[in-house]
């Protein structure tokens, strides 16, 4: 006698596209669809009738009751994005390895299968989303760099004075609130327009890229560092008086002098000059604060250049 036909919705479940499992309260599996199959290796006559974690046992046990549980009390749908846990099962995926993933990429939903108004079953999908989480990866990693860029100097690699001027005002902001101690340094290199007059302005953007290297080489992880425009550079130092930050100007300021900057054989002496101001009673905004270290920069340039002088 031949064995009867499958049913249209069996078919279905079998060869649809994704995982279909169901678990009774006691974690055992009643139905294995040949997804399931294909990806783990395991045929429904392997699973059916055994504990979930008998033959997975590297599922995270106490999570997976947790939500299942969820859905047996409360007989409603629930979710699990591949954002929020990447995978349930380690199934491989058929993506290239440079994708960044190890395993399938899943997301999961867990469906109460009902009978007289109580839940019998749960239905556990699990969807194949590898694809997407790495498009997604990949889109914020373009984003990500974008940003980078845009907050970059094109020149030298260090922030533009857009983003400092930004940490600037979310420091001065933070000074306002909480007090302490809050300085900024600008300084520009000395008679610059000469090296661009007498060597080219290939060699003065060489120049100004190498003293950028230099500086940001002392400068500490939690200060930012950018160029402010043409020869001009700024620093902004968190939880720094004055007295400290003028310390760090004559850091700066022995680094940059310290060598000529070597340019294709060619030696090109170098100094700089450096104002400093700090956060203090009576400084209306953090422009102010840029005002009165461009003021003291301008004081170090009449004073015959190559010195620090503090706005005081």
């Amino acid at each position: 006698m031949n064995a009867p036909l499958p049913s249209l919705s069996d078919l279905v479940v079998e060869r649809v596209g994704f995982g279909i499992f169901v678990l009774d309260r006691q974690m055992n599996v009643l139905m294995w669809n040949r997804f399931m199959h294909d990806h783990s290796g395991l045929s429904a006559e392997q699973v059916v009738g055994k504990s979930i974690f008998a033959s997975f046992p590297e599922l995270p046990r106490v999570w997976l009751t947790r939500k299942l549980e969820s859905v047996f009390q409360l007989g409603s749908f629930a979710f699990s994005s591949w954002e929020q846990r990447p995978y349930l099962f380690k199934f491989d995926h058929d993506r290239p390895i440079t994708g960044g993933v190890d395993f399938m990429q899943q997301d999961c939903t867990f469906m109460p299968i009902m009978r007289d108004r109580e839940v019998e079953a749960v239905c556990v999908t699990v969807s194949d989303v590898t694809h997407v989480s790495i498009m997604q990866r990949e889109r914020e990693e373009a984003v990500a760099k974008l940003q980078e860029y845009a907050d970059r100097d094109g020149l030298t690699g260090i922030a533009n004075r857009r983003y400092f001027e930004a940490r600037l005002r979310d420091e001065y902001t933070r000074w306002q609130r909480y007090g302490g101690e809050l300085s900024i340094l600008l300084f520009d290199l000395d008679h610059f327009k000469k090296i661009n007059d007498q060597f080219g302005h290939v060699v003065g953007d060489t120049v100004l890229r190498e003293m950028a290297q230099r500086v940001a080489h002392v400068v500490r992880a939690q200060d930012t560092f950018g160029r402010f425009g043409g020869e001009e550079f700024a620093l902004l130092l968190p939880c720094t008086p004055l007295e400290d930050a003028m310390l760090v100007a004559e850091k700066i300021r022995n680094t940059i002098g310290d060598r000529p900057v070597d340019v294709q054989g060619v030696n090109v002496p170098v100094t700089a000059s450096v104002g400093g101001a700090a956060a203090r009673a009576g400084v209306p905004a953090y422009e102010a604060l840029i005002n009165e270290a461009d003021a003291a920069l301008y004081s170090a340039k009449r004073q015959g250049r190559n010195r620090s002088v503090a706005f005081i």
